[in-house]
């Protein structure tokens, strides 16, 4: 398998939040092309096992071939937020030493044009993860009135000129359909008024329509909400996220967790009597200036950790 196209970030970083060891159970929610996989393998022994999963049958296809190689390793087709469920099948609940989700959208599915998450190249307006199953942004678009395009704009890209936009793409779909990622970027330039340095005026635009074709908030939640069932005592969990919205979600999750979110407001139980199921693991890592050199699209990233209570 060639990972070559795909360079894994904060790869150091998150095998020391994982602290693999080698007879360890693992799970890779997010296998993209096998880098941070890879790098877990390295680190287990010949009684250690890595579950993966991931929704792209490119990677999955990538994944089998690795798993036809490695006894230690299987993999299976499912979105993230279903690694409770599958590890549970596998028999695996409760014994998991670490589960590591990297959130960004692989190097070969950017730089796809047939996939439709850049606006680098012409090509289907798509942005699926699994182009199998669900919507396409295209279709989205088609159907979705110019008042929920504009809040998914705002509330997903953080998009200034969200109305703008949104009225753009409602002008323009009366007389043609927007089906092409090269249309979409053209609309985006006419409809922003002023550009980000250094910032394609689409980028926000795609960047909240991939989030709302893949319900990537939601999977997210629900990953995190099933952690904790999935890990052992002293399990980690590691999330690398590549914007404020994830990061904000992943961070919370951690701080309620910490202090033992979910019991009501007076309810008679003193302070060591709070069930607190995780305690983080530093704060939020960053990539240094070498890495982002190497690889710019790991400049915004941010790893947090936490390890599950007894």
């Amino acid at each position: 398998m060639d990972t070559r196209e795909h360079i894994p970030v904060l790869l150091g970083e998150s095998m020391r939040a994982l602290g693999v060891k080698a007879d360890g159970v693992y799970v890779d929610a997010t296998f993209g092309r096998g880098g941070h996989a890879r790098a877990i393998l390295a680190r287990l022994g010949p009684a250690g096992r890595l579950l993966a999963l991931d929704r792209d049958p490119e990677a999955v296809a990538l994944g089998a071939e690795l798993a036809g190689a490695d006894p230690r390793f299987s993999i299976a087709r499912a979105r993230f937020s279903a690694a409770p469920a599958v590890a549970e099948r596998a028999g695996l609940r409760g014994r998991v030493s670490g589960l590591l989700a990297d959130l960004g959208v692989s190097s070969p599915q950017l730089d796809n044009a047939r996939r439709g998450f850049s606006f680098g190249a012409d090509g289907p307006l798509d942005m699926r993860m699994d182009p199998d199953t669900g919507r396409s942004a295209a279709d989205w678009l088609a159907m979705a009135d110019e008042r929920a395009i504009a809040q998914v704009l705002k509330d997903y890209g953080e998009e200034r000129f969200a109305r703008r936009i949104a009225r753009t793409i409602g002008e323009t779909r009366r007389t043609r359909p927007i089906r092409t990622t090269g249309q979409l970027a053209a609309l985006c330039e006419r409809a922003v008024p002023t550009r980000e340095p250094g910032k394609h005026p689409a980028t926000r635009t795609f960047q909240a329509l991939r989030i709302q074709v893949n319900a990537e908030l939601d999977e997210l939640r629900a990953l995190l909400a099933g952690a904790c069932d999935l890990l052992a005592a002293g399990g980690r969990l590691v999330v690398i996220s590549f914007h404020s919205l994830e990061d904000r979600i992943v961070k919370g999750f951690i701080r309620d967790e910490r202090h033992g979110a979910g019991l009501p407001k007076g309810v008679p139980v003193t302070d060591d009597q709070v069930p607190r199921r995780f305690k983080p693991i530093g704060g939020a890592v960053r990539p240094g200036a070498d890495e982002v050199r190497a690889n710019p699209r790991a400049r915004s990233a941010a790893l947090r950790a936490a390890e599950r209570l007894a």
